[in-house]
């Protein structure tokens, strides 16, 4: 792990000279498809480096982390064509991408817990530094607050576990099984929040929609799984306990998941549908993965990477049209079928991804959470089908109200798309189709 992580931190100095924005995300993409070649189909950790390994899980998650930061690059050309403090810019992504690669890569929970929380801090002056509207304080005070005040109980957990074991390593912890209700509840609040759970899921809508492109794409494509990939270490070692209390959490998700779908079927914000959405799609990855069944856990896996790749595909899309008509209202932004007819069919493929149609990832995911927590309850037939009506419902309301009406008589104009806004959204789309033909991937880690 640490010749990709030096082969990062390289990456520094150019951030610092000018003019070398294209070349650091050249690197980057090289970077990913270097990783690509080092997968190992085991569910082993593998390339072991002091503390740092990597096996299946980690090794979908860092690759994501490298290719959604090498997309972000390519969709915040703005920052560079108006220059706007670009080498920080540049500088503070590399820092994000070497924090998440670390985080991803821990073998240790507490050096886990370290990069977890540290890579807060470059997301918060993404917001902070890039963010549009004056509102941005708040939003990332709401961001800070949230995550950070459950993050403490967990580390006095983490401690504990420490005085007990005399052992921080995943693989060492997964031998014990713990059957305390407090270390429960610390261990688990942190990765609640940052999922983020119906009831602590205020300060998500709220940093996306004052967060720049980039930010958006992070805070969905990477940061949202983070809360998803620490339960998936920490519920190992508390399956007894975890057979007590789970169908707390569940139930909160399920009912939480029809709601944020309703509040979905709202907004007029085309940001705030989106990030509402990814409330209601981790909704039913939590649920998936408290079932603590197999197909429960890889199917929570396979859609925290789908819903990774589609979401920040929506949000780029949402940002292409508030490049054209600076607003990113829905009552401004309609019948956008008349204004750019070449982002429709765009527009389209990342809707019908978002809604679970095949060929997508997220259809495989969507299959085998379903199943899994049928398997579980069959109470909770009535929320998921509720669930993934409205699931559909949002995501046409979005894709219909945008592309179709009268156009905005404020728009006098027809608009195309850049080659790099095409290739952006391309490299978003085709590892989502592609990867179900490789999906034992997802599946056989377990």
């Amino acid at each position: 792990m640490l010749k990709i992580m030096i082969f990062i931190l390289f990456l520094f100095p150019l951030c610092l000279m000018n003019n070398f924005y294209w070349m650091v995300q050249g690197f980057l993409f090289m970077i990913s498809f270097i990783y690509i070649m080092m997968i190992s189909y085991t569910n082993y950790f593998m390339m072991i480096s002091y503390e740092f390994g990597c096996d299946l899980i980690s090794y979908g998650l860092i690759l994501l982390s490298l290719w959604i930061i090498s997309l972000m690059f390519m969709a915040s050309e703005s920052i560079f064509k108006y220059n706007n403090y670009i080498n920080l810019f540049m500088f503070n992504m590399i820092l994000l991408l070497v924090l998440l690669v670390l985080t991803f890569s821990s073998m240790n929970l507490f050096m886990f817990y370290l990069f977890f929380e540290g890579s807060l801090i470059p997301t918060l002056f993404l917001i902070l530094g890039w963010g549009y509207q004056p509102e941005r304080l708040q939003a990332g005070v709401y961001l800070l607050f949230y995550t950070l005040l459950v993050s403490l109980p967990m580390l006095v957990g983490i401690f504990y576990l420490y005085k007990i074991i005399g052992s921080m390593n995943f693989y060492l912890l997964s031998n014990y099984l713990f059957n305390l209700e407090i270390l429960y509840f610390s261990l688990l609040l942190a990765f609640l929040v940052k999922m983020p759970m119906f009831l602590v899921h205020l300060w998500l809508p709220k940093a996306h929609v004052e967060a720049p492109v980039s930010g958006s794409m992070i805070l969905a494509g990477i940061m949202l799984k983070l809360g998803g990939y620490g339960l998936l270490r920490v519920m190992s070692f508390l399956q007894i306990i975890g057979l007590k209390f789970n169908f707390i959490w569940m139930s909160i998700s399920l009912v939480g998941g029809v709601l944020v779908s309703l509040i979905c079927l709202r907004q007029t914000d085309l940001k705030a549908l989106i990030a509402y959405s990814s409330v209601a799609h981790m909704g039913i990855v939590l649920v998936g993965l408290f079932t603590m069944s197999y197909s429960g856990i890889c199917g929570s896996y396979t859609l925290m990477i789908a819903h990774g790749l589609c979401s920040s595909g929506l949000f780029c899309l949402a940002n292409i049209s508030y490049e054209r008509l600076g607003s990113r209202s829905l009552l401004i932004n309609k019948g956008l079928l008349n204004f750019m007819p070449s982002m429709a069919l765009w527009w389209f493929l990342l809707s019908s991804a978002n809604m679970a149609a095949p060929p997508t990832l997220n259809l495989l995911g969507e299959i085998f959470l379903i199943n899994s927590i049928l398997m579980w309850s069959w109470v909770t037939m009535l929320m998921l089908s509720f669930l993934s009506f409205f699931s559909a419902a949002y995501t046409l309301y979005l894709y219909s109200y945008s592309q179709h009406g009268k156009i905005f008589s404020g728009v006098y104009s027809f608009s195309g798309g850049n080659i790099r806004e095409f290739l952006l959204l391309f490299l978003h789309w085709f590892p989502l189709n592609l990867l179900i033909l490789k999906s034992d991937i997802c599946m056989l880690w377990l």
